[in-house]
């Protein structure tokens, strides 16, 4: 039995990650899932949240801003609109953004651009929760946090 899987991250621009692993995490549309070795093939949409692997024990993130995932016995490919390792987000552009996605938030309540803004705010706060849970950006989960997101 296989005790390892693929997991390949990509996006329109470049391979974010590539490597076996033991278990994957999802943020599916219909919820949270987790893949391990010899899983059903199966579809799914992504939505804003992160990727969490398992290799040798120890969890690890990657941000993902929508996409799919097509999972089969041994291979798990993600298909992501933007995809980021911790160590790649700038934290203190996610933070701006938050401020203002919620500045937006408060001033166009009733406008067509809420529905953006508040796309743009979750993006923001998933990206600065990823890089805090990944202990500052080093793909590491800091003692006392969750090992899935």
């Amino acid at each position: 039995m296989p005790k390892s899987l693929v997991l390949e991250i990509v996006t329109p621009d470049r391979r974010v990650f590539g490597q076996e692993v033991d278990a994957v995490t999802a943020p599916g549309v219909a919820g949270e899932f987790t893949i391990l070795p010899l899983h059903i093939p199966f579809l799914s949409s992504l939505r804003v949240g992160s990727i969490a692997y398992k290799r040798d024990g120890a969890a690890q993130y990657v941000f993902v801003s929508g996409g799919f995932i097509e999972v089969t016995s041994s291979r798990v490919l993600v298909l992501a609109e933007v995809a980021e390792m911790p160590h790649e987000i700038d934290i203190e552009r996610a933070r701006k953004a938050r401020e203002r996605a919620e500045a937006r938030l408060v001033e166009q309540r009733e406008a067509v651009d809420y529905a953006r803004a508040k796309a743009a705010l979750q993006r923001a706060i998933t990206r600065i929760r990823l890089h805090e849970m990944a202990g500052g950006g080093l793909g590491l989960v800091r003692p006392g946090k969750p090992s899935v997101p």
